[in-house]
């Protein structure tokens, strides 16, 4: 079975699809195959892979929107899924064509809350699932918890990056109801620069407030991370020596343990 994480703020800026982006490339260098899911309508996580131009000129069917009309149960997803040009990643795109459906009160859709589920537990040839959610907590984030098991919040340690917690956790609590399964994996913390005392500060608050619930391993705001997407590669394909890439290994590794760690004490349980 694969390991499906969602990647949620609804904070923009925070470092989803960044974090999304780079995290799939130490996975698969690490010999994981990855889908990823893009269910931002922004299609930031598409078009670091793809361009802007070949992304926002797929057709609906040809991205994860296809999953969204009232026809979706039982309908072939072959066309959805994409191969990138790195070896173990492939991607289930999006683009403007998800908008419309990015509706609120998701909670009232009755069994298309579970569409997003259906179509992963379809690709179950995946080790891992990452889903890139949009920066609310309206339908796309939603359908994205009630098909995962874990949840990673990736939080800039600042005042903006930070409001938005409580909002997200009581989220996952209501997506619980539906989906027993899901867990709070861990926070992240992102777009840190050391040198600033409000940056360390926040840090230090976040660890404080959530305790193992925040992964150890920060990821800095880094140039080689920009120019990796610029040239439309994980860091790890980019500039592999690069203490970016160490890093972002560092955090699959941590990820990964921690993943296997929760489940025995689950099943202990």
């Amino acid at each position: 079975m694969s390991a499906v994480i969602c990647i949620i703020n609804e904070k923009g800026g925070s470092g989803k699809s960044s974090t999304t982006f780079h995290l799939a490339g130490a996975l698969a260098a690490d010999g994981l195959r990855v889908l990823l899911v893009d269910v931002d309508p922004q299609a930031s996580l598409s078009r670091g892979f793809f361009g802007r131009e070949c992304v926002d000129a797929l057709p609906a069917e040809h991205t994860i929107a296809a999953l969204f009309d009232d026809d979706s149960f039982g309908r072939d997803y072959g066309a959805i899924v994409r191969p990138t040009e790195f070896p173990g990643i492939s991607i289930a795109p999006a683009n403007v064509e998800l908008k419309p459906y990015n509706s609120p009160e998701p909670e009232t859709m009755g069994m298309s809350q579970y569409l997003l589920r259906e179509f992963i537990d379809h690709h179950n040839e995946f080790d891992i699932v990452l889903i890139d959610c949009p920066p609310n907590l309206y339908r796309c984030s939603w359908v994205a918890m009630i098909a995962a098991d874990w949840v990673i919040v990736p939080v800039p340690p600042e005042d903006f990056g930070t409001q938005g917690l409580l909002a997200v956790h009581e989220a996952i609590h209501n997506a619980r109801m539906l989906n027993h399964s899901l867990r709070r994996l861990a926070h992240l913390v992102t777009r840190y620069d050391g040198r600033l005392v409000v940056h360390r500060a926040y840090e230090q608050r976040l660890r404080q407030m959530y305790g193992d619930l925040t992964l150890n391993t920060v990821i800095p705001e880094a140039t080689a991370f920009k120019v990796a997407v610029s040239c439309r590669k994980p860091v790890e394909y980019q500039e592999p020596t690069s203490r970016a890439a160490q890093l972002t290994r560092q955090l699959a590794r941590e990820i990964l343990d921690r993943i296997a760690m929760k489940n025995v004490r689950r099943h202990a349980a």
